[in-house]
């Protein structure tokens, strides 16, 4: 019960992709592609229309020696990220109905690939691992499995209840027309476009039928300062224009480490990605912004 595309990569082993996960160079992509011409989010995995298809974040590709910003994914095809550096579709799942969970203060959700479910302050689902969820959901390519805080991994199946922090979570079974809707993830946040509105001192977030959210503090001025750097910088830089009185470098780093934990908690509890501010192995900082998302600087 759920949508998946089998990708043969080069050196001849496959990965498993489902709606939300992203090829690139980011640790957090489900499919990370060590080359320096894969950007950091190359290309997504979408449920749409009952397909599953790929679509251009911040890279091109092409499909079969076409380049194609968007493409359906079908059995046989080769997908190019770069020359030379070629996926072969090896076999694309599309099964009549997917797993969702609902309950209390959660509206309908479906599960895709590997979910973590929170259940206080407010029951929610984000996308990948995350090591201080209530429980965790996994696909095994048969089913799947649940565990709940330390316990020992349990089957799920339609009909199936699962306490979390207190709250009766009951999974459901959706059909696939019907779930193309939830089912695009992107670590841990709906693929909704994300308006960021920088302020300053304050950073607005906004997605389409939500409530704004309200980003302050230093949280706020890493942002902005992101923003107006329009572009990757190394993390001193943008830590220096934050705290610019700051002269240990030891002290500065601590603080910065601090900082981004915390502006990524905060992202995570209102269900944003996490990874909107993306960091490389070279110490490089920028913000990770979806192609349908926009940013307005009134800095």
């Amino acid at each position: 019960m759920n949508a998946t595309v089998v990708l043969r990569l080069p050196d001849g082993s496959t990965a498993e992709l489902h709606p939300g996960d992203f090829i690139g160079r980011l640790w957090t992509a489900a499919l990370q592609v060590d080359d320096a011409r894969v950007s950091e989010a190359h290309a997504l995995v979408s449920l749409r229309g009952g397909e599953l298809k790929l679509l251009a974040l911040r890279g091109l590709f092409a499909v079969d020696g076409t380049p194609v910003r968007e493409a359906v994914l079908q059995q046989g095809q080769i997908v190019a990220l770069a020359r030379g550096l070629e996926l072969v579709v090896e076999a694309v799942v599309l099964p009549d109905q997917v797993l969702a969970l609902e309950g209390p203060g959660l509206t309908r959700q479906v599960l895709s690939g590997t979910c973590s479910v929170y259940g206080r302050p407010s029951p929610r689902i984000v996308g990948g691992y995350q090591p201080d969820a209530a429980a965790t959901f996994w696909h095994t390519g048969a089913g799947w499995r649940c565990a709940v805080g330390g316990a020992a991994p349990i089957p799920v199946a339609p009909g199936d209840a699962v306490v979390v922090d207190g709250l009766t979570l009951s999974a459901v079974a959706v059909a696939l027309a019907r779930a193309e809707a939830q089912a695009t993830r992107v670590r841990g946040a709906i693929a909704s476009p994300l308006r960021l509105v920088a302020q300053f001192d304050t950073v607005q977030l906004h997605r389409e039928g939500e409530p704004p959210v309200l980003i302050g503090g230093i949280g706020a001025r890493i942002l902005s300062e992101l923003v107006a750097l329009d572009g990757p910088a190394p993390w001193e830089t943008v830590a220096r224009e934050v705290w610019g009185d700051e002269g240990d470098r030891r002290q500065l780093r601590r603080k910065w480490d601090v900082a981004l934990a915390r502006l990524r908690t905060r992202l995570r509890e209102v269900g944003i990605r996490d990874d909107l501010v993306s960091a490389d192995r070279s110490g490089s900082v920028e913000l990770l912004l979806l192609a349908q998302d926009t940013v307005e600087d009134r800095t």
